[in-house]
């Protein structure tokens, strides 16, 4: 390992208090602000002002945590885990309040701005005090020490009344700042560290969390079996039923082409519609595995082509500025296809809109239609398995369908853009 310099060493101590000297400055009149902020607003949950306030303000308080804990890993390198419970798409106000109020990551969110305001704000300064405290000490036999009125000023447990002991005060100065070159980058990483100790999510969190990915994976792997299943299905009743009628009629065909020319001749019609039907059901089966256009031309265009073939009108917007991850494609894909199949079926609308757009690290997906509303999410619906095969993706899929409509079903993967 490459020795560090004096140079090196002196940058990462000043660099060190700098940044905890920042966020010494900043987090006093935010975490005070966001405590009274919070507390206000539940005390004005019983007047129904606070349904509209609290989920505000724990956003805030959220996206404040989410900060620090970016700079953790991106000052520290330590990466705090957080797990979030997602507020249902289109909930109400009262549903927003009980997923926010529910969720133990926001209470530990709270704990920490509670935290921050004394452990936390001591360890994030101690970086800044050691250089300014050490520069003091070298300035007093320069003439500081007779600025300070106090007779005499303690420097530490130096006292300091005349020219001799403020040259002590500096020495011991020097010893302040050394402290500093050694220990400021450390005394950074354990306020990071102990931002960790109470913001990040605990071994039942990441216990559930891990559960829920298990189910995930396996519903991922039963639908992959079944899929494997239905195309087998499909190849023996369909294409290769049609292949072994045509292979019967071509050796039909070869004992009557001499003696029954005319029935040869029907025959071979017949073993001509069986290879073209067979070549179609082939097409569509591989097209139901992975659509060529989705491959060559990516998920805003294969979209498109799904609509085209709807029989209602289908109106379909894309704002994609580069491809995804062939998976996501796919999983994206057929999840549209599946809803404008139930769309079709069940709606009884006369229109259909899509909307397809990627932003903040997430492709997001909206299927509108203008039908009779009552869509629910359930086992067995066809929207279960929607939500099982985004699962797979850590993507979630929220319906909204008052009776009389519209339906609006709204798929959320994340992932990123080539």
């Amino acid at each position: 390992m490459e020795k560090m310099t004096f140079g090196s060493r002196a940058r990462g101590a000043l660099v060190a208090a700098a940044r905890g000297l920042g966020i010494a400055v900043a987090m006093l009149p935010v975490s005070v602000l966001l405590i009274t902020f919070a507390l206000v607003s539940l005390g004005l949950m019983p007047i129904g002002i606070g349904l509209l306030t609290t989920p505000a303000v724990f956003g805030a308080v959220r996206r404040y945590a989410t900060r620090r804990r970016e700079l953790a890993e991106e000052w520290g390198g330590v990466r705090i885990v957080a797990v979030y419970r997602e507020v249902p798409e289109g909930a109400g106000p009262w549903g927003r309040v009980v997923t926010v109020l529910g969720d133990p990551q926001t209470w530990r969110d709270m704990r920490w701005l509670a935290a921050d305001l004394v452990p936390g704000f001591v360890t994030a300064l101690l970086p800044a005090l050691l250089v300014v405290y050490g520069i003091e000490g070298l300035a007093l036999p320069l003439g500081l020490w007779t600025v300070y009125a106090d007779d005499p000023y303690w420097y530490a447990f130096v006292p300091v009344s005349d020219l001799p002991s403020a040259t002590a005060a500096a020495v011991l100065g020097v010893g302040f700042l050394l402290l500093a070159l050694r220990y400021n980058r450390t005394l950074l990483l354990t306020h990071f560290r102990f931002t960790r100790a109470v913001l990040g999510a605990d071994h039942t969190e990441l216990t559930e969390r891990v559960r829920v990915l298990t189910e995930t994976r396996r519903d991922a792997v039963d639908t992959s079996a079944a899929e494997l299943r239905r195309i087998e299905r499909d190849l023996h009743d369909g294409a290769q039923a049609r292949l072994v009628a045509m292979g019967m009629d071509l050796g039909t065909i070869e004992a009557l082409v001499e003696r029954d020319p005319a029935k040869a001749k029907a025959l071979l019609s017949q073993a001509r519609r069986n290879s073209a039907e067979a070549l179609e059901e082939l097409r569509d089966l591989v097209r139901g595995i992975h659509p060529p256009v989705l491959a060559e031309r990516g998920l805003g265009d294969a979209v498109r082509a799904l609509a085209l073939r709807m029989p209602l009108p289908v109106e379909v917007e894309v704002e994609l500025p580069g491809r995804l991850e062939a998976p996501v494609e796919s999983a994206a894909y057929f999840a549209v296809s599946e809803l404008l199949t139930n769309a079709v079926k069940h709606a009884g609308g006369d229109r259909i809109w899509v909307d397809v757009h990627h932003a903040e690290g997430r492709l997001r997906v909206s299927v509108t239609d203008d039908g009779c509303g009552g869509a629910r999410i359930g086992a067995g619906s066809g929207l279960a398995g929607v939500e099982r095969r985004l699962g797979t993706f850590d993507g979630v899929l929220a319906v909204s369908s008052p009776a009389g409509g519209p339906t609006t079903a709204t798929l959320e993967i994340p992932c990123a853009l080539s």
